[in-house]
């Protein structure tokens, strides 16, 4: 979730005015005065504007700050006309959301209060604020609606566990009690929420979050001895828990992710794979300081051998079929025959097959994801070039075929240097810069392009790495994870570099950075081959 927006931030994290949103602040300070009743507030819009979040309110200033990004640019709207709302639904969504809190959340949680249980606390007052908002006016509760996706964060619901159950259930769930969801709207949210929980234990939380719903707006005791009841439910203890309880990064997002991907895909208007593809190139775009090249003739010939090999896979020799046939010889099948009979009694042409009939046909070839991810730290420096002009043959050798590949780069920050499904006309040069930190967020990036877990494709995941990970423990567990699920994993390691060897793989040691190539393509080919 992003930072609540009533904690009350110290004056001095204000986002300075711009001036190219003046008017937005003159006509947006008088409407958050029609929304709130109050005439002590301003409402300030620039481009990163609201403390890190997209939206904040600064009760100790009567500050609001929304931040421009999500209206987009200045001049889409005259703000002081009222239609103005419908072409900047999000923007105005946040100050309907952010008046809520500057109306309703005037409590303080006491000095003292512990982490977990204030944050507790904040999430309660989410659907509350917004709730008592919707119930003063009640076509607010369209914008609400409206803004809840940008409010909540694809991160929220990481991995399948009773805190992200409940976390999911506080910021969705009960915004249906407060009237500003609806049950439809989170159908599958609901359902993901229940598998983790169980019925008894989401009753409680519902009936704890439906109390909070009545406190009134001061009463800070009263949403802490909720929070403190929260945490009872879900077995933490907020006394002993200094902060909130980490993420087990070695464990693969499962319903709670995917639920929530649903229900944001739909308010955004996509399908979840578009969803992806569009969270994707948002957070993982190439640098810009990457280099592109046209590919070279040998490049071009990589690519359609590989074209060739993998067409070719599984294919070389026939195998044992049957098919079926409209007159013999074959073995009858009793109920087609009496659907063709019945078919001519009724003067119509048979289309019924009763015949069954041994034959050989070439065999199913299987579709492949191949997903490669490349180490571009500093030690690996003699490989980004290889290895860029691999993602490039990669990509255009799977076009010819049943075959979708990615090629991902980690050190730093992850980036997707190929996407899935495209066929790049030039090759992206990678560079090697800084350490190696994200090995584990490329991981499970992979998997959500390629779905890399499920049993419907033939699925490897190569990886170009000395394997000198900071976090080996939780990336030996995605590993054995991909293993255990039918993913193979392809290391390829530098020979002239010590490194870590990793269970559930199929190390390979390459002298010549080039080979590494090679290595990868056969392995697909053979992958296809054993399907």
């Amino acid at each position: 979730m992003h930072p609540s927006t009533h904690l009350h931030p110290a004056a001095g994290a204000h986002t300075a005015a711009d001036p190219a949103w003046a008017d937005w602040d003159l006509a947006w300070t008088r409407q958050i005065r029609t929304l709130t009743g109050r005439t002590d507030l301003s409402v300030v819009v620039a481009p990163g504007a609201g403390g890190g979040a997209p939206a904040c309110f600064y009760p100790d200033t009567g500050r609001v700050e929304v931040d421009a990004t999500h209206i987009g640019d200045p001049t889409i709207a005259n703000p002081h006309r009222a239609g103005h709302k419908k072409l900047a639904p999000t923007g105005y969504g946040l100050l309907v959301h952010e008046a809520g809190h500057a109306a309703h959340s005037r409590w303080r949680a006491p000095t003292g209060t512990p982490p977990v249980l204030a944050a507790v606390a904040d999430l309660l007052e989410e659907s509350r604020a917004e709730g008592r908002q919707r119930g003063r006016r009640r076509s607010d509760r369209r914008w609400l609606r409206h803004t809840v996706q940008t409010l909540i964060s694809p991160d929220d619901a990481p991995v399948d566990d009773v805190w992200h159950a409940g976390q999911l259930a506080g910021l969705l769930l009960a915004r249906v009690d407060a009237r500003v969801l609806t049950s439809k709207d989170v159908r599958a949210v609901r359902a993901a929420v229940t598998s983790v929980l169980g019925r008894d234990r989401l009753a409680q939380l519902r009936d704890v979050w439906r109390q909070a719903h009545t406190c009134d707006d001061d009463d800070a005791d009263a949403m802490i001895q909720l929070a403190r009841r929260w945490c009872r439910i879900l077995n933490i203890n907020p006394d002993l828990q200094p902060t909130l309880p980490p993420v087990d990064l070695g464990v693969f997002p499962g319903a709670l992710a995917e639920a929530l991907g649903g229900y944001l895909a739909a308010t955004a208007g996509l399908t979840p794979g578009d969803y992806l593809t569009q969270l994707v190139a948002d957070r993982h775009a190439a640098p810009a300081t990457w280099t592109r090249r046209d590919p070279t003739p040998d490049e071009q010939r990589a690519a359609r051998h590989l074209t060739a090999r993998l067409r070719q896979a599984r294919t070389n020799s026939l195998e044992p079929a049957t098919r079926p046939s409209a007159i013999p010889p074959g073995r009858l099948r009793t109920r087609a025959a009496i659907t063709a009979d019945a078919q001519r009694a009724a003067g119509q042409l048979p289309t019924a097959t009763p015949w069954q009939q041994r034959t050989t046909e070439r065999p199913h070839k299987p579709a492949l994801h191949l997903a490669v991810l490349v180490d571009v730290s500093g030690s690996m420096r003699r490989y980004t070039a290889p290895m860029s002009s691999a993602g490039w043959i990669l990509a255009n050798g799977a076009r010819g075929s049943d075959a979708t590949t990615t090629t991902i780069a980690f050190a730093e920050a992850v980036t997707v240097v190929v996407p899935p499904r495209q066929r790049p006309t030039q090759v992206s040069q990678m560079e090697a810069v800084g350490g190696t930190s994200t090995f584990i967020e490329a991981v499970k990036l992979a998997d959500q392009l390629l779905d890399l877990r499920r049993p419907r494709t033939v699925r490897m995941l190569a990886v170009v790495s000395d394997g000198d990970l900071p976090d080996r423990e939780p990336a030996q567990r995605l590993i054995s994870t991909l293993h255990r699920d039918g993913c193979a994993v392809l290391w390829l390691r530098p020979a002239n570099l010590r490194g870590h060897t990793y269970r559930d793989t199929t190390t390979i040691t390459v002298d010549d950075p080039v080979e590494a190539i090679t290595h990868i393509a056969n392995a697909a080919v053979t992958a296809l081959e054993t399907a």
